[in-house]
Parts: C-alpha cells; structure tokens; sequence
C-alpha cells in the first residue's frame, strides 16, 4: 500500500507509543514527498543518539509489518534541535522564558509578520479551547508585552541564546 499523508494518521498513534516506550516524546512527525521525519525529545536531559536509533529500528519494523510504503521512502528520525519549532499549545507553555522567533497573521494588517520575543506563556479564558488560546510574548528591549491569537501564529521557533 502506498505511503499516504491519511494512511500516515492512521499509524502516527503506534509510531507515539515507540516513542513512549522508548523513554521519549513524539515532538513532531511528518511525511512529506517520500521522506518520514520523525522528531522525538527527552524533557529530562535530551535526547541521545541511541535514543533515535532505538525509535528508528523499532518503527522501521512497524512499517514493515504494516506493508507502509510499496515505493521507496526516507526514515529519519531526530531531536528537534536547540532551535526547535514550535507545534503544540503546550509548547508555549513549556519553554516560557526563552526567546522564539514568532511569524503571524497580523490582525490588523492582514500580512505576515516576524519577530523575536520572549516566551511568557499562554493564556486561556476560562471554559476556552486550545484553539482560542493566546500567547504571549515579551520585547526583550522594551519589555512590552503582546499578545496574539494562537490561530495567528504561522510558524514559532527556538532562538538559540548562548
């Protein structure tokens, strides 16, 4: 059968229980133009290198079993890295105090912009979906706070602070 994005879905729940039973958390996975891109982390003291070949052997062997793929496809799998995107509502929240580069919709102008901030969290009305959750972000310069509508957010990525 071939390698599908609705055929992915349909496995992405094994290949996070590999994960978990690996010790490690299903980031991010992704199949695009014959590649499998799996992210996995350690919130405890990272991932290593062992880690995501164990994960690596273990759903190469899942696909196998599952027939995934007649045609050729790429298995990789990987820590998300020091500049790691951010995915998941929880993710604001768990790196709250590092910087991110955060590119939106904006609301008022309607294009997309970018900037550097520091993470403060999300915030949520009682009773509010995920969906309507909003971020919070912190000029480092200034210290103005601002906040944007989760839904707005296009892409969130990690800046490396040294």
């Amino acid at each position: 059968m071939a390698a599908t994005p609705s055929r992915f879905a349909e496995i992405a729940p094994e290949i996070e229980q590999i994960a978990l039973a690996s010790g490690c958390e299903l980031v991010h996975a992704e199949l695009k133009g014959g590649v499998l891109r799996i992210f996995v982390d350690k919130p405890e003291g990272g991932v290593m290198l062992a880690d995501c070949e164990q994960v690596s052997r273990q759903v190469s062997a899942l696909l196998d079993v599952l027939d995934f793929g007649a045609g050729r496809y790429i298995l990789e799998v990987s820590s998300p890295g020091l500049d790691r995107q951010l995915y998941r509502p929880g993710d604001y929240e768990r790196f709250a105090g590092r910087l991110a580069r955060v590119t939106y919709m904006d609301p008022e102008t309607g294009k997309k912009k970018t900037e550097v901030a520091r993470l403060k969290g999300l915030r949520r009305a009682e009773g509010a979906s995920e969906e309507d959750a909003v971020v919070v972000l912190e000029d480092d310069k200034t210290g103005a706070a601002r906040e944007l509508p989760l839904n707005h957010v296009k892409l969130a990525r990690l800046e490396i602070e040294l």
